[in-house]
């Protein structure tokens, strides 16, 4: 069973890294753009880029100043409520922190060795550390005991299993291993969104080009997941894959529009203003422009506030605030808000190892 031989080959990298609170300077962009407190929006200097949220912000804080405890607490917390959503977007954040400043993880994985916090944050980093060095295959395959040892310290966590599909994304493993992945991640948390993330990008790499079958998956997990489920956000990834690849066969424009009404009303469930769902939002928001549902993007860029996040905008450029701000102001103005993008990898992403 899949639960007892993981794990082979590559796997995915980290979100975006720490907050950064000022756009970067973006050459298709005008430099001496004006507020929009018209607009009920916040001014351009007061967007902040991957904020984290209030229990995750004061634990970064802490690893900054060389304290692990919190984060310890923080991850504690979320094994002991089953906050599995949470958790995995905490260990990704901890890792890509602890790349630029592992003072604090290694005092932490000293005290506590077995601690599964550290068992999980130890396999995202190195993962992380592995996919960008030249020697990336071979550093994958060493990763791969990290990544059981987190698995094994507690049975009902779906975020091993999470890395676990990713690893057999970038490894390439045949449909049935992936399968078994996948049953052994539902089996955990039938409705993790990171988990349902790792199995439609393995799809898209799979079949590349057939967009139909990863809507099929993203609807069908959807209409399954509760109404305030992440999950409810799977079929607008879909669609920005889909839109931003240019290949395959054509999806039928009701679906895509089904797909931003399904994010529509998920976003509508959280208040505005709120780093949670902002990565969803912003998603959302591209999607909409392109549909060229100018209002209703409107309506999503006022529930964002200062919240911008990497992703989708640093899929389609180096500079993701500036994009991110570049678009806004294209909406804001009634203009097709679609700011040049660069080539991805042929799937809807730059070949980044992952987001969620």
């Amino acid at each position: 069973m899949a639960d007892r031989r993981l794990f082979n080959g590559k796997t995915m990298a980290l979100l975006p890294p720490f907050i950064r609170a000022s756009r970067t300077a973006t050459s298709w962009r005008a430099r001496n753009a004006a507020p929009h407190p018209v607009a009920g929006l916040p001014a351009d200097d007061e967007v902040l880029l991957d904020v984290p949220d209030d229990r995750l912000g004061p634990a970064l804080v802490a690893a900054g100043r060389g304290a692990y405890q919190a984060a310890a607490a923080l991850l504690a917390g979320t094994r002991e409520r089953a906050e599995w959503e949470y958790r995995d977007r905490y260990v990704t954040r901890l890792a890509s922190f602890a790349g630029s400043r592992p003072e604090w993880f290694e005092e932490w994985r000293a005290a506590a060795p077995r601690d599964p916090g550290v068992l999980l944050v130890a396999a995202q980093l190195a993962v992380d550390r592995a996919w960008q060095s030249p020697a990336r295959a071979e550093l994958l395959r060493e990763v791969s005991p990290l990544i059981t040892a987190a698995a094994q310290s507690d049975v009902r966590d779906p975020v091993p299993w999470r890395i676990a599909l990713d690893h057999a994304r970038g490894a390439g493993a045949g449909h049935k291993y992936f399968e078994e992945l996948w049953a052994a991640a539902v089996r955990r948390a039938p409705h993790h969104y990171g988990c349902h993330v790792a199995a439609k990008r393995y799809l898209a790499e799979s079949w590349h080009g057939s967009h139909r079958e990863c809507f099929d998956f993203a609807d069908r997990a959807a209409q399954d997941a509760p109404a305030g489920s992440l999950v409810q956000a799977l079929p607008v990834r879909a669609a920005f894959a889909y839109l931003t690849d240019g290949c395959g066969p054509e999806v039928p424009r009701e679906r895509l529009e089904a797909a931003a009404d399904r994010a529509c009303a998920l976003s509508a469930r959280f208040p505005g203003s709120d780093p949670w769902p902002a990565e969803i939002r912003n998603l959302l928001t591209y999607v909409l422009v392109r549909l060229g549902r100018r209002e209703e993007a409107l309506v999503q860029l006022r529930l964002i506030g200062p919240y911008a996040t990497s992703f989708p905008w640093g899929r389609l450029s180096d500079d993701p605030l500036g994009h991110f701000l570049a678009v806004r102001d294209a909406v804001l103005s009634g203009l097709p808000g679609q700011p040049p993008s660069r080539p991805g990898n042929g799937h809807g992403e730059h070949a980044y190892p992952g987001d969620h």
